[in-house]
């Protein structure tokens, strides 16, 4: 039996691809503002809203702040469901249940989107806690969101919990809450990425992730 008890995931790029939707949305937050497009909008996927409008667009936190209201006024209506659930992922989740492990979500998503978007896709019944960033700007950064979600989880032990997400944020997050990590390469990251931030694990697939799951030690 695997040595995990807990297993917390990502949302985007993890059990769901939702670029469609936040390019669509970044695109016009970004033409609302009289602001350039950055060349890579795929570092908007992962990361907290607001921060990615400072570091990405050259926004001060004032403009940054507006840019995440006008954004947050169009998404949830025009784009939240312009996403898919990767291949894999529903049965790896389901097969995670029935063997007992307990299921959360640490998303950087506000948690309202998070909820609504799985209980769409038919995958809130898999977790046992969904939490995601606050849409008064709490828990800006994956370290608070994971804190958070093993919080409303009764606080695990945390050698038994992991953390399977895509971006560097993920990993790096983990860390420093104390947990492990797993770098889930079907997503929005890279080979690179993973080895950049220090990722100990990583699966190229749902079915790999589970793999890796059974056989911790």
């Amino acid at each position: 039996m695997s040595r995990y008890k807990v297993l917390l995931f990502d949302l985007d790029g993890t059990l769901m691809d939702t670029a469609p939707g936040i390019f669509s949305t970044v695109r016009y937050t970004l033409a609302k503002l009289g602001v350039e497009e950055p060349p890579q909008l795929k570092k908007f996927l992962g990361p907290p809203l607001l921060r990615s409008m400072m570091d990405y667009c050259g926004l001060d936190e004032e403009r940054a702040w507006q840019a995440v209201r006008i954004y947050r006024e169009k998404y949830p209506k025009d784009d939240l469901y312009n996403s898919e659930k990767f291949d894999g992922v529903e049965e790896l989740l389901a097969g995670l249940k029935a063997e007992g492990y307990t299921l959360g979500v640490a998303t950087s998503k506000p948690e309202p989107f998070a909820r609504s978007l799985l209980k769409r896709f038919g995958l809130d019944k898999y977790f046992d806690y969904i939490g995601g960033s606050g849409v008064d700007g709490t828990r800006d950064n994956k370290k608070l969101v994971i804190e958070y979600v093993l919080e409303n989880l009764g606080q695990p032990d945390r050698s038994k919990v992991l953390m399977i997400g895509d971006r560097e944020h993920d990993i790096i997050g983990a860390e420093q809450c104390g947990i492990d990590g797993l770098y889930a390469l079907w997503g929005y990251g890279s080979a690179e990425e993973a080895a950049e931030c220090g990722a100990a694990f990583t699966a190229a697939t749902p079915e790999e992730c589970g793999r890796h799951i059974a056989a911790a030690e």
